[in-house]
């Protein structure tokens, strides 16, 4: 009992029963629209992608799956973003309105919280964050879709719910076959579905933090620091990278108007950050601008929000971690902190855990499929960035390739911390130290 009640092990069972929820959901014929049953693979896949807040699918979101269907994908990214152990902790909050020890440490897990003490208002905001972002976009896109665009109203009202649900826990999964493509041009489609993706990827102690100290800035933790001044360094170089390799590109940016240009480069830099929507065709990207996914995509968002990757904190501090050994300086330091050697320790791990992840995952498709290997690639780092981006591929991957890319988005979801941690009892203290050693470096 010891080891199945670890925080850490929680989590990841709590998102495998989620998923074992939802594929047998997704199994049952009226979650499909012709009234059979969907395949296994096709039930689980599809799960898997929604909780673990991915979109990629082997299926057309809009025309396989009934009303019924389409609800429960959109239920299970709502779980998948909210965090499963956040909304066992608002259950709590509402029944006892007081949490024992144990369900703090387990939902701080979850939220990546910097403090046992910051649980519950973590939590709230949570639900406070999620629920208003959700429905100012669902009401902006509705009034969009009907006035704009003839939409009957109750038409209108699911096609702005789902996608601004699935834009704020940055799910990716959209109700049209050609994705938002359709509204490359409507930077009032556009804009809000951003936001939400911004907002929802930021990650919730930033937002906690942000709120607590709107009003002085320079009290932010370093965290939040480093989360925002990461947020806008990627976001200027995806949107300067994919507006310069795309400008002249005839299946995407080329035909179109310079201000929809700046429209169309501006969202696929900010989709390309774990949210997976497309507004032009991923498949006719230059190979330039597929390389600069990579790299987005693997980064991924924020700490403990809706987004995947190794997260923007991380690769903050692996970069400071690298700037401060070229300097000589023995401490890790940025806006007048120094980074904590466990916080090092961890970022590097990531890196490592997240980098073997997608060259396993890489090695077993290239075996399985005849796929060119940068499609291939693309393919592993969106799944396991859950970020649901492809080039059109993952429906005719053969069944191992796909269920790797389900394991993929299991780990980039759950995180690669998380998950190593959950398989191990406990911490292991050594009661002595060895003698230290400096081997050569390089």
């Amino acid at each position: 009992m010891k080891s199945i009640a670890h925080p850490p092990r929680v989590v990841a069972l709590a998102f495998l029963l989620a998923i074992a929820a939802g594929t047998l959901l997704l199994r049952l014929p009226m979650s499909q629209a012709d009234g059979h049953a969907a395949p296994w693979l096709t039930a689980l896949f599809t799960a898997v992608s929604a909780v673990c807040v991915t979109g990629l699918a082997v299926v057309d979101t809009g025309t396989y799956w009934s009303g019924f269907g389409q609800t429960v994908i959109l239920v299970l990214f709502q779980i998948g973003g909210f965090g499963m152990m956040t909304a066992a902790t608002l259950l709590g909050l509402m029944v006892n309105r007081s949490l024992r020890l144990r369900t703090k440490l387990i939902t701080q897990v979850e939220t990546r919280s910097l403090g046992v003490g910051d649980v519950t208002s973590v939590a709230r905001l949570v639900l406070v964050a999620t629920l208003a972002s959700e429905a100012v976009v669902t009401a902006l896109l509705t009034l969009r879709l009907h006035y704009a665009y003839d939409l009957p109203w109750a038409e209108a009202l699911w096609s702005g719910l789902f996608h601004a649900v699935s834009a704020f826990n940055n799910a990716g999964f959209s109700i049209h076959a050609d994705g938002l493509t359709r509204y490359a041009s409507d930077a009032l489609m556009l804009m809000p579905v951003m936001l939400a993706i911004v907002v929802g990827g930021i990650g919730f102690p930033v937002l906690h933090d942000v709120r607590r100290k709107a009003r002085n800035p320079h009290h932010w933790s370093l965290h939040t620091k480093l989360t925002l001044a990461g947020t806008a360094v990627l976001l200027l170089a995806g949107f300067v990278g994919i507006l310069l390799f795309e400008w002249s590109n005839a299946r995407t940016l080329g035909p179109m108007s310079v201000a929809d240009k700046l429209l169309g480069a501006a969202f696929a830099s900010v989709s390309a950050r774990t949210a997976g929507f497309n507004a032009v065709d991923i498949g006719g990207l230059t190979r330039e601008s597929l390389a600069l996914h990579y790299f987005l995509m693997f980064i991924g968002g924020g700490s403990a929000g809706t987004a995947g990757g190794v997260k923007v904190g991380t690769m903050a501090i692996l970069v400071l971690l690298v700037i401060a050994e070229i300097r000589g300086q023995s401490d890790c330091e940025a806006y007048g902190r120094r980074l904590g050697a466990s916080a090092q320790r961890q970022a590097i791990t990531v890196l490592v855990l997240g980098s073997a992840l997608v060259t396993i995952g890489t090695l077993v498709l290239l075996r399985t499929t005849v796929v060119p290997t940068d499609q291939v690639i693309f393919e592993v780092i969106s799944a396991f960035g859950t970020v649901g981006l492809s080039t059109g591929i993952t429906a005719d991957l053969p069944a191992p390739a796909q269920l790797t890319l389900a394991l993929l988005m299991y780990a980039g979801r759950v995180g690669t911390i998380t998950l190593a941690a959950s398989l191990v009892l406990g911490e292991r203290r050594m009661p002595f130290r060895y003698p230290e050693e400096h081997p050569i470096v390089g």
